[in-house]
């Protein structure tokens, strides 16, 4: 099934226009250096061109696209160099985060959270990668919304949406969707346990691991390239 659409209106169209496009570049839909026009893209999802406009702008300003007027939109093609800078970032940042979101939690963030855990491990089951990386999001900004930081939650929620569709390259070239949700079980162990020094531990390991598994992925199916140079540079900013 295509991620392009038409959806039903709602309170908030632009953001629902903006979900279903950055979907369609998770699922490849939308490759990266093809121009899309607006027109084209309202057209599939039942809407007018304005949330279209909107979201794109939305999304331009996250880094996820260019505009070009009278050439339409197109996907930006992420480089290595970047991933690994929007990674470094991740490991400085959200691991403190996530160990001040275990010490505010309260037992409803606590259920919240168990819960979204497991749609994760559910939606992994299915082997829908696209479905599992949005539930990862799911989860993760829940839980880093708990630092109660807007401007943290505004930085890594663009941070995230930077490497959005390469983390489709991880599925199911380096792992699994259920083996994607299943690497939340540290990290969910220490929450319910209110454990914040080992949350931070958990979330610093999934993120490593999961840059890991994505810069090797890309260098496999890239000639010429070699992964250890791009490996050794994660630990920069926090060594």
């Amino acid at each position: 099934m295509s991620s392009m659409q038409p959806i039903a209106p709602k309170a908030s169209l632009t953001e629902q226009v903006t979900t279903m496009i950055r979907a369609a570049i998770v699922a490849g839909e939308m490759a990266p250096g093809q121009h899309y026009s607006a027109i084209g893209i309202s057209e599939k999802l039942g809407v007018s061109r304005t949330p279209v406009r909107e979201a794109l702008q939305l999304l331009e300003k996250e880094g996820i696209v260019t505009v070009a007027k009278n050439r339409g939109v197109r996907v930006n093609q992420i480089s290595l160099e970047d991933i690994v800078e929007v990674f470094q970032l991740r490991l400085a940042i959200e691991p403190p985060a996530a160990a001040r979101g275990v010490i505010n939690a309260t037992d409803d963030d606590r259920a919240r959270l168990a819960q979204l855990h497991k749609q994760l491990l559910q939606v992994g089951h299915t082997g829908d990668g696209r479905a599992t990386l949005e539930a990862d999001r799911e989860f993760h900004l829940y839980l880093l919304g708990l630092a109660n930081n807007k401007k943290l939650d505004g930085v890594v929620g663009e941070l995230r949406n930077l490497v959005l569709a390469h983390g489709q390259t991880t599925i199911p070239y380096a792992r699994s969707a259920q083996e994607l949700a299943g690497d939340r079980e540290e990290i969910m162990a220490a929450i319910l346990a209110q454990d914040a020094p080992a949350a931070a531990t958990a979330v610093r390991e999934h993120i490593m691991r999961t840059a890991q598994m994505l810069i090797r992925s890309i260098c496999s199916r890239t000639e010429g390239m070699e992964a250890q140079p791009f490996l050794d540079r994660l630990n920069d900013l926090i060594s």
